[in-house]
C-alpha cells in the first residue's frame, strides 16, 4: 500500500512538472495568443489528452525537430532592381527570399485534365531527371498510372526521385511503389510518423507540390496526385484546383527547395551544382518570385506577404481557398481592407472536405461580410489556393488561407508581378465567382456556439 501511494505521489509530481514545462514552452513558442490559449485550456482541463497531444503535435517550429532540417537558401539571380520592386517583393527580400526574377514563362493548368496531361507530358519528355514532391499520392488508378510512368522512365536510365509526405501518403506503401523501386527510382517519406511520434513531427507536414523535369521545367500549384484532383478525362466529383507550368530562371528556386527537402528526408543530395545552364535561360517575359514557407524558412513570409497585400491593396483583393481560418491579424487586415473600399472577395466551397474547418470559418466569413467584404460559395469542392491583388500581383501555390498552412506546414507559392501572368489568374478566379452564390446565411444559437468552439480550437488543427 505504501509503495502504491509513493508511486502515485511520484506520478502526480512528474505530471505537474511536465505540465509546467509544457506551459512555459507554449508561452514562449506559440506565435498567436489564440493558439497559446487553446493549448493551455486543453492541458489545464484535459491533461491526459492535452499533454500527449502537445508532445505529438508540438508547437510552432520546435527547435528539436524542425531545426534538424536546415533552412532553405535560395540563390538570387536576374532579380529586378529593388527600386522597381513591388512592396511585397521588397518585404520578402528582407526575409531572405530572393527578389522576383525576369524572363520566365508561366502557363496555367485550369482543371484536373490539363494538370494530368502536363504531368504525364513532363514525365514522358524528361531525358535526364524527374523530381517530384507531393503531399498525397493515392493508390487509385491515377496514382498507379503515374507510378508506372515513372518506373518506365527509371528503367530507361532517367534519374527519378519521389518525395511523399508520410501523413498525406500514409497508405501509399513501398509495395505499391515496387515497380518504381525495382527499376532504380528512389522514394523517401517526409518526417515518418512512427519514427518519433512524440517529437512534434506529426504537426510538421510537407504540403508542397512540385514536379521538375531536367532542371528546366516545373509543374507546381495546389494539386495532389489522386483521382479527385487529376485524371485523363473529366470526373463529376473532381475537386477544382489550379496548377501551372513554369520555365525560366525561377525554376532554379524550385530545384533548391526540392534539394533541401529530399536531402532531409533521404540523406541523399540531388546535385544541381554546378547549375544547369538551361535553367537560367530566359523563356518569356514573366516576373515571378518563388516563396517557400515553413519551419525551414525564417519568419512567416507567405503570411506576412498576404498581410502586406491586405494593407496595400487599392482596388481589388480576391481570395480563393478551400479553408478560410486566418489568424486574427490577417482576419483584421482583410476586414479593414473591405471597410476602406477595396473590392474584397473570398471564394470558398459551399462544403469542403473538412467539417471542422467549415465550422471554424463561419464567424470569420460573417464578420468579413459585415465589414463590406463579399463571400462567394462555390457549389463544388474547390482546392485551389489563389490570391489576386489589384492588377499587380497574382499568387498561386500550395498554401491555404488557414493557420496550419501559414504557420506550420512546409509550403511553396509563386508570386507573379507581370500583367501577362496576372490576367489569366484574374480571369480564372472571375469565372469561378460567376458560378458561385454570394452571401452568408444567419445562424441560430446552436450553430453559432459550435462555430465559436471550432474557431477556438482552430489553432490546434
Amino acid at each position: 500500500m505504501e509503495w502504491n501511494l509513493l508511486f502515485w505521489h511520484f506520478a502526480v509530481v512528474c505530471g505537474f512538472l511536465l505540465a509546467a514545462i509544457l506551459v512555459m514552452s507554449i508561452l514562449r513558442k506559440q506565435r498567436t495568443s489564440s493558439s497559446a490559449f487553446a493549448w493551455l485550456m486543453v492541458i489545464f482541463f484535459a491533461p491526459y489528452i492535452g499533454v500527449p497531444l502537445y508532445l505529438a503535435l508540438g508547437g510552432r517550429k520546435l527547435k528539436r525537430d524542425a531545426h534538424t532540417k536546415e533552412n532553405i537558401h535560395l540563390v538570387g539571380q536576374d532579380t529586378i532592381p529593388l527600386e522597381d520592386a513591388d512592396p511585397i517583393d521588397a518585404l520578402l527580400r528582407e526575409y531572405g527570399i530572393p527578389g522576383a526574377t525576369c524572363g520566365n514563362e508561366v502557363r496555367l493548368c485550369q482543371n484536373g485534365v490539363e494538370t494530368y496531361n502536363e504531368l504525364i507530358k513532363l514525365i514522358d519528355t524528361a531525358e535526364h531527371q524527374i523530381l517530384i514532391t507531393t503531399f498525397i499520392l493515392s493508390r487509385d488508378e491515377i496514382g498507379k498510372a503515374v507510378v508506372e510512368k515513372l518506373a518506365k522512365k527509371a528503367a530507361s536510365g532517367v534519374t527519378v526521385r519521389l518525395l511523399l509526405d508520410d501523413i498525406g501518403s500514409l497508405f501509399t506503401s513501398r509495395r505499391f511503389l515496387a515497380p518504381l523501386l525495382k527499376n532504380g527510382g528512389k522514394v523517401a517519406y517526409f518526417m515518418p510518423l512512427l519514427r518519433a511520434p512524440f517529437h512534434g513531427r506529426t504537426n510538421l507536414r510537407n504540403h508542397r507540390k512540385i514536379a521538375i523535369a531536367d532542371q528546366k521545367l516545373v509543374l507546381a500549384g495546389g494539386t495532389n496526385i489522386a483521382k479527385e484532383y487529376i485524371g485523363p478525362t473529366p470526373f463529376e466529383d473532381r475537386w477544382l484546383d489550379l496548377s501551372f507550368v513554369l520555365k525560366g530562371p525561377a525554376v532554379r528556386h524550385y530545384l533548391e527547395v526540392f534539394q533541401s527537402d529530399w536531402e532531409f528526408a533521404s540523406g541523399e543530395t540531388v546535385n544541381i551544382i554546378p547549375p544547369c545552364r538551361k535553367v537560367s535561360e530566359k523563356s518569356g517575359k514573366g516576373v515571378v518570385q518563388v516563396v517557400p514557407s515553413g519551419p525551414d524558412v525564417p519568419k512567416d513570409p507567405v503570411h506576412d506577404a498576404l498581410l502586406t497585400a491586405a494593407y496595400t491593396a487599392e482596388k481589388r483583393l480576391w481570395i480563393v481557398t478551400p479553408y478560410y481560418v486566418p489568424d486574427e491579424a490577417l482576419a483584421q487586415a482583410l476586414r479593414l481592407a473591405a471597410q476602406r473600399g477595396v473590392d474584397l472577395r473570398v471564394l470558398v466551397p459551399e462544403k469542403s472536405n473538412h467539417r471542422l474547418a467549415d465550422l471554424a470559418r463561419g464567424t470569420h466569413l460573417r464578420e468579413l461580410a459585415e465589414c463590406g467584404g463579399k463571400v462567394i460559395k462555390y457549389p463544388h469542392m474547390v482546392h485551389a489556393k489563389v490570391v489576386v491583388v489589384d492588377d499587380r500581383l497574382g499568387v498561386v501555390g500550395s498554401a491555404n488561407m488557414d493557420m496550419r498552412s501559414l504557420f506550420l506546414n512546409y509550403e511553396i507559392v509563386m508570386f507573379s508581378y507581370s500583367k501577362a501572368e496576372i490576367k489569366p489568374v484574374h480571369d480564372w478566379v472571375e469565372s469561378l465567382m460567376k458560378e458561385g452564390k454570394q452571401g452568408v446565411q444567419a445562424v441560430g444559437p446552436m450553430r453559432d456556439t459550435a462555430e465559436g468552439v471550432a474557431r477556438l480550437i482552430a489553432p490546434l488543427l
